[in-house]
């Protein structure tokens, strides 16, 4: 028998695995409510953005439902299931923090060799970004053509794809579920502040400035879609009347890690 490749799964996803097994086995039922994102990241002594990607990942799934300022509860799975392909699809948070080390660096070169007809272009973008309604398509497709722009002044084609494949991840299932319960017209008009900051640096030709803008941008940008769902306090003391006491505790998972290879989780 051939051997089969083996995959260092990532995460979040062995996080939704374990809740799936938990909910299938009965230990959640329908109906009963999770426990809180912070007490399960206590359980697992993961983070609490990891937690919430794996609680998305079951949303898209249709095995749980998210209600804000209520919980997190176990629903009946539709008959014919409509599984993402989550081999495929990255964390939002995972996608957010690859950005934020990547287009920082960009954002630092392209204050030292932007031309006028660079930041011409950034300001095109802009001006598109603050004519539009958000959430919409329209602003996404601005908000894109903002940030490759940025890498297209480098002058490197590579760069400016890699930026735009990356940004394009926001259209996969897990990050617009998220983005449906944080984005609106109000983070959209913090985030034009932080990009016009963006701006400004490239155009003054202040490298570490740029770098900084950028970087507080995309970290700025994981703080709001980490903001509490608001069902902290609705859990309260009680929530164990929500949920089956037998419930198994879960256990924390790390992915296999390669012989002289940093885990991607270490800093989670």
């Amino acid at each position: 028998m051939p051997l089969e490749a083996v995959e260092a799964r990532r995460l979040y996803r062995q996080v939704a695995d374990q809740l799936r097994n938990l909910i299938d086995s009965g230990e959640y039922a329908v109906g009963s409510r999770l426990p809180t994102e912070r007490e399960l990241a206590e359980q697992l002594k993961i983070s609490r953005p990891t937690v919430r990607e794996a609680l998305i990942a079951l949303e898209v799934e249709g095995r749980l439902r998210i209600r804000v300022g209520s919980g997190i509860y176990v629903i009946e799975p539709a008959a014919v299931a409509t599984t993402a392909p989550a081999s495929v699809i990255e964390g939002p948070f995972e996608l957010l923090r690859a950005r934020e080390f990547l287009e920082s660096a960009i954002a630092e070169e392209a204050a030292r060799v932007a031309t006028k007809d660079d930041v011409a272009h950034i300001d095109a973008s802009l001006v598109a970004m603050e004519n539009v309604e958000h959430p919409g398509e329209a602003s996404m497709v601005h908000d894109r053509a903002f940030h490759v722009a940025i890498a297209g002044s480098l002058g490197n084609a590579v760069l400016v794809r890699v930026v735009g494949e990356l940004f394009d991840q926001r259209l996969n299932p897990y990050f617009a579920q998220l983005a449906h319960y944080f984005e609106s017209p109000g983070t959209w008009r913090t985030a034009l502040d932080e990009h016009r900051a963006v701006r400004d640096a490239i155009a003054a030709h202040d490298a570490g400035a740029a770098r900084d803008a950028m970087r507080d941008h995309l970290a700025r940008s994981q703080e709001r879609f980490a903001q509490n769902f608001g069902a902290e306090k609705a859990a309260g003391p009680s929530s164990g009347r929500a949920t089956r006491s037998t419930a198994k505790p879960l256990k924390p998972e790390r992915a296999p890690k390669k012989k002289g290879a940093a885990s991607s989780s270490a800093r989670r």
